[in-house]
C-alpha cells in the first residue's frame, strides 16, 4: 500500500457508514489504483475499489466484523496526495445504495507538521480473526483543524467530521488521519497443513529464504532460530525469541518451554512483545502465542504520550489475541500443522 487516509464521523454517522478509508496500491499482488473501505454501523466493512485492482476478499475478514460486500466501481474522482502542507484528497463514487458519495480534503497549513510513529489498533474491532493484523503507520498524523478545506457529502447530506479530543503540537485536530508509508503485516495467518522441512547444515548461522532472514543458534549440534526478519519495501519487520525458539524435531517429551517474544520494525513504532508456551508428547506439540505485553510506543512528545496512556486501546488491543496451533508428527522431519487465532475478551495488565 502506498498510503491511506482515514475519515471518520462517528457523531454525525450515516445510515450505513460511520468512516470511509481511502487506500492507494501500485503493486504486483493487487494492481495500480483507489480502494475505499467503507466502516458500516454493523462494525463490517464494504470495499470499494477501481477496476483496475484486484484486491483478495479474505484479506478483508480481519476489518472490524468482516467484509460485507466488494464492489469493483467506476470513480468519478480518485485523487490523494500528501504535500508539504499536507493532505490533498479528491474522491466521488456511488454506494452500494446508489447514492453519490464525495470526499474532499485541502489542508492549507503552513506550520510544519510533526508525525510520529503508531500501530493502529486495527485488530481491536476483529470478531474472527484468521490472523493478527499488524498497520504499522510510519509518518503518521492527523488532519489540522485550522486552515483545512473539508466537505463529506452522501446523497447530498454534509457530515461533520469527528475532532481529536486534544490539541496536538499546539493545534486543534481532526480525528482524520493518515501515512504516507502504511505497512501491512499478518503474524501467524490460520493454516492447516503440512509444514515445509528446511536442511540447514551444522553450524551455519544464518540462512534467508525468499524475503525472510532466520538468524539461528546452535548447541550440542541443535539449531534454534533467535530472530526471523521478513523483508519489505517499506522497513523490514523482525521478530525475536529470548531464548532462541526450539526446532520442532528436537523438543523433549517431559518438559514444557516458554519464552518471550519482541516483534520490531522501524524505531518509531516502537514495539509489540509476548510470550509463547509449547508442551509435547512423542508425536504431538502444543504452541499458544500471546502478545501479553502489548504495544509499547516510541513516545517522543507529551501529546502522543498521553493520547496513549489516556486511550489505552492504542496499547493493550494484541494483549486480546491468542494464537493456538497443535502439530502432529508424520515422518521422522515431517509435521501436520493446524493452527488458529482466538479473540480472548481480557486485556491483560502489564
Amino acid at each position: 500500500m502506498e498510503k491511506l487516509l482515514l475519515v471518520n464521523f462517528e457523531k454525525d454517522s450515516d445510515s450505513i457508514y460511520v468512516g470511509f478509508e481511502p487506500q492507494v496500491f501500485d503493486d504486483n499482488i493487487n494492481g495500480q489504483g483507489h480502494l475505499i473501505l467503507g466502516w458500516r454501523k454493523d462494525k463490517k466493512v464494504d470495499v470499494y475499489h477501481q477496476k483496475s485492482l484486484k484486491p483478495d476478499p479474505l484479506k478483508y475478514n480481519i476489518a472490524g466484523a468482516g467484509l460485507n460486500k466488494m464492489i469493483p466501481t467506476d470513480m468519478e474522482k480518485a485523487f490523494f496526495d500528501i504535500n508539504e502542507y499536507g493532505v490533498q484528497a479528491e474522491y466521488r463514487f456511488k454506494d452500494i445504495a446508489d447514492r453519490q458519495i464525495e470526499i474532499s480534503v485541502h489542508e492549507k497549513n503552513r506550520a510544519k507538521r510533526k508525525p510520529f510513529g503508531l500501530l493502529a489498533p486495527m485488530g481491536d474491532s476483529a470478531t474472527q480473526p484468521g490472523s493478527m493484523p499488524m498497520v504499522l503507520l510510519h509518518d503518521f498524523y492527523f488532519i489540522r483543524r485550522n486552515e483545512t478545506e473539508f466537505s463529506l457529502t452522501i446523497d447530498n447530506r454534509g457530515h461533520q467530521l469527528d475532532d481529536l479530543p486534544l490539541p496536538m503540537d499546539w493545534q486543534k485536530m481532526t480525528f482524520a488521519r493518515y501515512s504516507p508509508k502504511p505497512l501491512i503485516a499478518t503474524l501467524n495467518p490460520e493454516f492447516t497443513g503440512v509444514l515445509k522441512c528446511i536442511e540447514i547444515p551444522i553450524g551455519q548461522e544464518s540462512i534467508e529464504i525468499d524475503n525472510q532472514l532466520y538468524e539461528l543458534e546452535w548447541i550440542s549440534q541443535k539449531v534454534s532460530i533467535r530472530s526471523l526478519t521478513v523483508k519489505n519495501d517499506i522497513h523490514p519487520l523482525t521478530i525475536s525469541f529470548s531464548p532462541a525458539f526450539p526446532d520442532l524435531n528436537n523438543f523433549s517429551s517431559e518438559t514444557p518451554i516458554s519464552g518471550n517474544l519482541i516483534i520490531s520494525g522501524h524505531q518509531s513504532i516502537g514495539s509489540i512483545s509476548g510470550n509463547y508456551t509449547i508442551h509435547s508428547d512423542l508425536e504431538s506439540l502444543q504452541l499458544s502465542v500471546i502478545p501479553s505485553k502489548g504495544w509499547k510506543p516510541r513516545t517522543t512528545k507529551l501529546s502522543t504520550w498521553f493520547l496513549f496512556h489516556v486511550v489505552k486501546v492504542f496499547k493493550k488491543w494484541p494483549t486480546t489475541y491468542r494464537w493456538d496451533a497443535n502439530f502432529k508428527k508424520g515422518s521422522d522431519t515431517q509435521w501436520q500443522m493446524e493452527s488458529k487465532w482466538i479473540r480472548t475478551g481480557k486485556i491483560l495488565k502489564d
